[in-house]
């Protein structure tokens, strides 16, 4: 996944989400069978499609984005995981080995391309084992060349607990590497040097350091997606942890020139003097840079894009304030450079099941919620629909209705809560004078959000205490000192629940802080499941089942609106991460 930005770094527009990457399927039913095969090399369409697609544009000039977030969660390529900085980042400074196609359309915008890669990837032993080959002519921006050993050793931090808390594990979850008696991995990463030889026999690399093979525990057909996320390069030897994460080496068409936090701060990239076009063939980069301008109040970036006069014609803003939707699209002059997209995400309160272990007082609190408020403050029909679990239906088969709202908690739940079920089950709980807090990237509709969460709960008897976090360090918070309920959101990495379902409620990214063993054993089993309907009515079944136990409480199936000034194209919806399509954009010349 990846999770929506909107309450973390400078990101996507769903309410705090969380996203995920999110290569989601439509709403005609993709598959993560559409886009690789268990054996041979996978099918896609070339990457050189994907640098056509959304039209030409003209080299030169800046581009700038407008954020109220005052930093990047992260830059670090093993951590990032959220929709629209993978996007940006991708686009810019990180490469990975396959990508996905910049195009408009659900299906046509999550086919997988190369792209530090020949092809999408050779799969053999029914796609136990995975091989890669790199291109030619990949060097990093201090010219030195891009290697197999450069991936491994990536791919190797994502191990390190300490490093990479927060960000993709599927080099954790899928390599075949011995695990202890309470299933941590044998291998505690690079930093540490524990079980460096299990790693090595997993990932080996061919004698011109070229080929990349991965060898892992369990057959994946869809392997090649994964590698998207957290397996990109870096230099053997690197700076760890956050020195590493503010400044990392780049192997794309930009480097990083500056990079300042707080309001008034900026992250400027440059033109990388070493990077080739004939290495990538995937990456437009028309503009000479970008910049990002962090601190930039929400309101007062609208504005400036709506006006689009002077540098401002060149900026854009990643999310809109509910005030401004009827502003943006009731107007016929915004038409060429605004968007209104069904997201790939599912807008949701995780609730920490260490502090709330009692099934029935996380179901009152589900229960109690204005969902219908939240939907209006949200923008109404711009904010989506309502929310019935965690899976989002445009993921295709994997998606069927849980009845959480209608009766899967013994009777219906009207959208504007039901307080009188709420105390029946706090009753049942045992539990009296309930006070929770409430923990979200600090917004301008966020804190209304959050004080919607106050007046529902109120009429249930229960006590809310609102904790807004700063946008950009919102999640890096919530993850190390967690309150009862957190904000959140996320997005299918590719269209699959493999990518929804295990990493909200077993590992990766456990917000719920959920330990249910009989849990994580039927979701290996239908992560492992090769005959896609079966696993399909797996994941339904799971799905309905998390939806009961409320690990997190889903609001809403979200939408993405956002603008951008007179002389920013293309603009479309990248349905891979719900974003700008980067890679193609420019600059009007």
């Amino acid at each position: 996944m990846i999770r929506v930005r909107r309450g973390a770094a400078i990101a996507a527009t769903a309410v705090i989400a969380s996203l995920v990457l999110a290569a989601c399927g439509g709403s005609d039913g993709g598959t993560a069978e559409e886009g690789a095969a268990a054996e041979g090399t996978a099918e896609s369409a070339p990457a050189e499609e994907s640098a056509e697609a959304g039209g030409a544009g003209q080299p030169g000039g800046t581009l700038t984005i407008l954020t109220s977030a005052e930093q990047f969660l992260t830059l670090d390529p093993q951590v990032v995981y959220t929709g629209e900085d993978l996007a940006f980042l991708g686009a810019t400074i990180q490469r990975s080995l396959t990508a996905y196609q910049v195009a408009e359309g659900d299906v046509e915008g999550t086919t997988l391309v190369p792209d530090m890669a020949t092809d999408t990837g050779t799969a053999s032993e029914g796609g136990k084992v995975w091989s890669f080959t790199l291109r030619d002519g990949i060097t990093w921006e201090d010219g030195a060349p891009v290697t197999c050993a450069d991936v491994a050793y990536g791919t190797s931090r994502q191990f390190d607990i300490g490093l990479a808390e927060g960000g993709p594990v599927y080099a954790v979850t899928y390599l075949d590497i011995p695990t202890n008696e309470d299933g941590s991995s044998q291998y505690l990463g690079p930093v540490d040097g524990t079980g460096q030889d299990l790693f090595d026999k997993a990932v080996t690399c061919s004698d011109d350091n070229k080929t990349i093979t991965f060898m892992l525990n369990q057959p994946v057909p869809d392997f090649n997606y994964s590698v998207t996320l957290g397996f990109s390069p870096v230099p053997a030897g690197m700076v760890t942890g956050e020195e590493y994460a503010n400044k990392p080496m780049s192997n794309g068409p930009y480097k990083i020139q500056e990079y300042t936090k707080g309001p008034g701060g900026n992250l400027t990239l440059v033109r990388n003097e070493n990077w080739s076009k004939d290495s990538d063939p995937y990456r437009l980069a028309l503009p000479d840079s970008w910049v990002v301008n962090f601190g930039i109040e929400e309101t007062v970036g609208e504005q400036r894009v709506m006006q689009s006069s002077g540098e401002d014609a060149y900026a854009m803003v990643q999310s809109l304030t509910t005030a401004s939707l009827p502003v943006v699209f009731e107007d016929a002059q915004y038409e060429s450079r605004r968007i209104d997209a069904f997201d790939a995400y599912t807008i949701y309160a995780a609730i920490n099941t260490e502090k709330v272990p009692d099934e029935k007082v996380r179901q009152a609190i589900g229960v109690a919620l204005d969902r219908e408020a939240l939907l209006l403050n949200a923008g109404g029909t711009f904010g989506g629909d309502y929310a019935d679990g965690a899976v989002k239906p445009n993921i295709g088969i994997d998606y069927a209705p849980t009845g959480l709202w209608d009766d899967l908690l013994g009777a219906p739940v009207p959208p504007n809560g039901d307080p009188e079920l709420a105390k029946k089950l706090l009753a049942e709980a045992g539990a009296s004078d309930l006070t929770i807090t409430l923990d979200y990237g600090q917004s301008e509709d966020n804190d209304k959000a959050a004080a919607i969460w106050v007046e529902s709960l109120a009429r249930a008897g229960i006590t809310v205490k609102p904790n807004p976090i700063e946008r950009g360090q919102y999640y890096g918070v919530v993850f190390d000192n967690p309150n009862e309920v957190m904000l959140g959101g996320w997005g299918a990495d590719w269209p699959n629940a493999s990518t929804v379902l295990p990493p909200l409620f077993v590992q990766g990214w456990n917000l719920s802080r959920v330990n249910d063993e009989a849990y994580a054993e039927k979701v290996k089993v239908a992560s492992q499941e090769l005959d896609r309907q079966k696993q399909a009515e797996l994941w339904h079944e799971l799905s309905k089942e998390a939806a009961k136990k409320m690990w997190i409480v889903p609001t809403r199936f979200g939408r993405d609106q956002r603008l951008a000034g007179t002389n920013v194209g293309p603009i479309f919806s990248w349905s891979a991460y719900g974003s700008y399509p980067y890679p193609n954009m420019y600059a009007v010349q």
